[in-house]
């Protein structure tokens, strides 16, 4: 039996850039993946003859630009196409567009407030401040607070000069920022509920908090800490569906001699004597390596492929207290034609970007209060695109493919399982929303994929289908993501590592996670001098 260098679990956009990194470092690399697809949750799917689904993931930002040019990822295939703009359609017939020009947003917004759009100025310069601070920490393993270690020391004053470079005011509002509710932070700046409300939608997308829960402001932050094209803050389509991102990391990856197996679902992660020695499958068939590396999101990994004796006790308590509550569900639409909107003209460039209907914060308040009775919520918020306006890859000619991502959508309903009468209730809710905005909407739906955290868990292996693999609050990051202890990527198990969105620095398809875990078994092989000749240094 072949005995590989390194095994890794699971063909998600972070499994296989932590594969790439890896063989690309010259060592033996297997990807096993329980589906007959790779991608996870980056993929590109045709469940309606000639429309093209981005099922779940649905647009690019956060995609590392450093490891992009790493893997090579645009010579083999990968194109992001920028878009600008976005809408929230308001009740009373009117909308709010937020342009990518700098002059027309500014008149856009004094249409409703000058103060607010005055306001809006040193809005992005916080924010980006924000964002300057946690961008360079991205690819970086946490320091480990508690540790005495030269690197950890190293990387721990690295980390508190960063803060002190803000003075005190700065780092005050830093902490605020990081812990506060999305409602809050936007209060501080705005007074127009619309703005509001179409500003704090990135504070809850993939999570179980409403716009007045702590925490929901870095959430916000997490979203505008990507670039296309170097434009921080700024999203675009992949060309082809998210799954081209997927696709051309596997390009990568098998042209550094890596493998994948499809159809190969982990049973347990086999362990000898303390060590990790390889994985064995569902079917019986057991791959070797002395290395072993889970994409699985923490419950998974330490619940479910690991045998309990195999663990600390700390671990198991840790790993069933970690937060991974399910909030979302995705709509995925083929259309006859291009859908209109009341007060909009169909050729506008706000077509092209997110549209909303919660137009005020207490009606995205209200959807959550639905998630919290363990229901989905009735006047759910919705994040919706028609990526083929812009990728024409996506549809037929004079066809369109729609996403809707939704809020809120729990793991269960009133405590029990999703049936598929709730199933069809939940696209009920999210159908009828759109058609009292859009005249012709329905009249245009020739297929729809509606997916709740039910098929989002069974079909990706997300639990509870929550698109981070765990919440994004303050105690879920750093040097706690999954969790203290465990937080740069090593497990318990020697040889044994974790690379999915569970791990610093958090979800979304940033590769991030995936590339850093690779940074650090390069690291340990080279301490044990058994890394490939010729690999850098860090």
């Amino acid at each position: 039996m072949k005995k590989y260098d390194a095994i890794v679990i699971g063909a998600g956009h972070n499994g296989l850039t932590n594969a790439a990194y890896l063989a690309k470092a010259g060592l033996d690399v297997l990807v096993v993946e329980r589906n007959a697809y790779v991608g996870g949750a980056t993929v590109s799917r045709e469940l309606h003859p000639d429309w093209t689904y981005s099922n779940c993931s649905y647009v690019c930002s956060l995609l590392r630009p450093e490891l992009a040019r790493d893997l090579e990822l645009p010579r083999h295939g990968l194109q992001v196409v920028p878009y600008g703009g976005g809408v929230t359609f308001m009740q009373n017939g009117d909308h709010f567009g937020n342009h990518f020009d700098h002059e027309r947003q500014y008149r856009e917004m004094a249409r409703f407030s000058k103060r607010d759009a005055n306001a809006y100025e040193r809005y992005t310069a916080d924010v980006m401040k924000q964002t300057r601070l946690i961008r360079s920490f991205l690819l970086r393993r946490p320091p480990d607070p508690t540790s005495l270690k030269l690197r950890d020391l190293r990387d721990l004053t690295e980390f508190a000069s960063a803060f002190l470079e803000l003075g005190e005011e700065g780092f005050a509002d830093t902490l605020r920022f990081w812990t506060k509710s999305v409602a809050d932070y936007l209060d501080e700046y705005f007074e127009t509920d619309v703005i509001k409300a179409h500003l704090a939608g990135s504070g809850i997308i993939g999570t179980a908090l409403g716009v007045y829960s702590p925490g929901t402001a870095y959430v916000l932050l997490h979203h505008y800490m990507g670039d296309v094209d170097g434009n921080v803050g700024s999203w675009g389509y992949a060309r082809g569906g998210m799954g081209a991102v997927s696709a051309s990391i596997t390009k990568a990856l098998l042209s550094y001699g890596g493998e994948i197996a499809t159809d190969a679902d982990v049973d347990q992660i086999i362990v000898h004597g303390g060590h990790a020695r390889g994985v064995a499958l569902k079917d019986g068939t057991e791959y070797l390596a002395d290395i072993v590396v889970s994409n699985l999101d923490p419950k998974r990994t330490f619940l479910d492929i690991m045998d309990p004796v195999d663990l600390p006790k700390d671990v198991i308590k840790k790993a069933e207290n970690f937060k991974i509550r399910g909030s979302s569900g995705k709509l995925n639409i083929a259309l006859d034609g291009l859908p209109t909107f009341n007060g909009i003209d169909p050729k506008s460039n706000l077509m092209y970007g997110d549209m909303h209907f919660s137009d005020t914060m207490e009606r995205m308040e209200r959807a959550y209060d639905d998630w919290k009775d363990g229901t989905w919520s009735k006047d759910p918020y919705l994040d919706m695109m028609i990526p083929s306006m812009a990728d024409p890859t996506m549809a037929p000619p004079g066809k369109h493919m729609m996403s809707v991502f939704v809020q809120y959508a729990p793991p269960k309903i009133e405590g029990r399982d999703w049936t598929d009468e709730d199933k069809d209730g939940f696209e009920k809710s999210v159908l009828d929303q759109i058609s009292r905005y859009s005249p012709n909407f329905r009249d245009l739906i020739l297929h729809c994929e509606t997916r709740t955290p039910r098929e989002i868990e069974a079909e990706v292996g997300l639990t509870e289908g929550n698109i981070f693999q765990g919440e994004l609050t303050f105690d879920q990051l750093l040097f706690n993501r999954p969790f203290p202890g465990y937080a740069q990527y090593r497990g318990p198990v020697q040889g044994m590592y974790m690379c999915g969105s569970g791990t610093h620095p958090g979800g979304g398809v940033m590769a991030a996670p995936g590339a850093n875990a690779a940074r650090e078994i390069l690291h340990d092989l080279r301490r044990t001098n058994t890394v490939p000749e010729g690999y850098p240094d860090d």
